[in-house]
């Protein structure tokens, strides 16, 4: 069996599972942000009376994090009201910052487990070892009165990386290399299991991005086998023993697809799709891309390596007039830790707006919304009409390198003569 297969079949106390089967596994961890205060009123109408186990669910608050309206500080209050009355042992509030990152920092995340949240990037959590997914209000209500969900076995495809990034391209571009070839939609409720030199060698940053990413594909789930960099955060953080699980020697994926990262170069994905990717070289032949907003956040490009990235080729420059750069470090822990390094002031100095850790404007509520005919170059997961604000905005996801560079010129510009610049 695959590791992922492995997991569920732990879970639901059988000895294997197959594809295509349907089981019923024990959750290890349930996560609900604040766009789900449903799920309370679901829970509620089911019968439901207390969670099923308070020291394994959290609320978030993380896409209104303050909130910036009336309806979201309401739902904020109810969801505060069901956490205390349950005696959630974790609750992280609009101080923490991004569900993806905060959970991973708190130690719930570890390898061999189930973690289930009201978001699609729960794929995230396949970076540690773990099987993420996402679900909706029913079923979150579901796991917090029994602690259990039923799953579909899913076909698993190997998504093989090979060989040694070049200088200026980072994990951000590699997924979205993969998104491109693999598409939106080719993943449909299938897993994908990172494999390959690359990712043997990859930190936990930048396993992050890339199963983040995952759900761009349609996966229902993502996985690495955990490689030292992963077990030495968990080891320092877990709040639970954990088993790691290993793919059997010989298993048979469904697909393989196979990429030479050596050949890479920085990568964008164009308007307004995920998977309208192209190389930066072939963007910008077509002629200059003016750029009225840089964005560097969200819960796959707003960790410590992404700022300090952006903040190494900012350093002693300055965005220009009537241009802006967004910045919403993807945690508290982030931000204190970019705060201690220097680069929350060399972004400043160089123009850039730092706002609140969590989601900001990657879902269009606030904190960077765009304008009607603005155009954004930003490190955050899709770029569909209307995903940070208006639907005639225009966004170009990119690596954090990316994003820097282009709007210290205001256009949109290779990183790589800057970062040989940088010792």
């Amino acid at each position: 069996m695959h590791a992922i297969e492995k997991i569920l079949a732990k879970n639901s106390g059988r000895r294997e599972v197959r594809t295509g089967e349907i089981v019923t596994a024990k959750v290890d961890f349930a996560e609900i942000n604040d766009l789900y205060l449903q799920t309370v009123y679901s829970f509620y109408e089911m019968g439901g009376e207390k969670v099923w186990d308070n020291t394994r669910c959290a609320f978030v608050f993380d896409h209104y994090a303050p909130c910036p309206d009336i309806k979201s500080a309401a739902n904020h209050k109810e969801m505060r009201e069901f956490a205390k009355k349950n005696n959630l042992k974790f609750h992280f509030d609009t101080n923490c910052g991004v569900c993806h990152q905060v959970m991973p920092e708190a130690g719930v995340i570890y390898p061999g487990m189930i973690v289930v949240a009201t978001d699609s990037h729960t794929t995230t959590h396949g970076a540690f070892g773990a099987m993420g997914t996402g679900c909706g209000a029913t079923d979150m209500a579901t796991i917090l009165m029994t602690g259990e969900l039923w799953f579909r076995v899913p076909e698993i495809i190997e998504v093989r990386l090979e060989g040694e990034a070049p200088k200026g391209v980072y994990p951000k571009d590699v997924v979205l290399a993969v998104l491109g070839k693999i598409r939106a939609d080719g993943a449909v409720y299938k897993a994908i299991d990172f494999t390959g030199s690359y990712v043997e060698k990859l930190n936990v940053a930048g396993r992050m991005t890339i199963c983040n990413m995952a759900v761009e594909m349609g996966a229902k789930t993502a996985y690495m086998q955990p490689n030292q960099d992963v077990l030495d955060y968990v080891a320092k953080r877990a709040v639970r023993p954990y088993e790691i699980q290993y793919t059997d020697p010989g298993y048979q994926y469904a697909e393989t697809h196979v990429f030479d990262v050596s050949r890479l170069e920085p990568e964008l994905a164009c308007p307004s799709s995920v998977e309208n990717v192209h190389p930066l070289s072939e963007v910008v032949a077509n002629g200059p891309v003016k750029l009225d907003q840089g964005y560097i956040g969200s819960c796959t490009g707003g960790r410590t390596e992404d700022i300090a990235i952006a903040a190494k080729i900012l350093k002693g420059r300055h965005i220009p007039a009537y241009t802006r750069l967004v910045v919403v470090p993807a945690s508290r822990d982030v931000m204190q830790e970019c705060i201690a390094k220097g680069y929350i002031q060399d972004l400043m100095d160089a123009g850039a707006t730092i706002t609140t850790p969590g989601c900001g404007a990657c879902l269009g509520a606030h904190e960077g919304i765009l304008a009607p005919g603005e155009v954004c170059i930003t490190s955050t997961n899709r770029n569909f009409p209307g995903r940070m604000g208006s639907t005639e905005a225009l966004m170009y996801l990119a690596s954090p390198a990316t994003v820097a560079a282009s709007i210290l010129n205001g256009v949109i510009t290779d990183p790589r003569p800057y970062l040989d610049e940088i010792v």
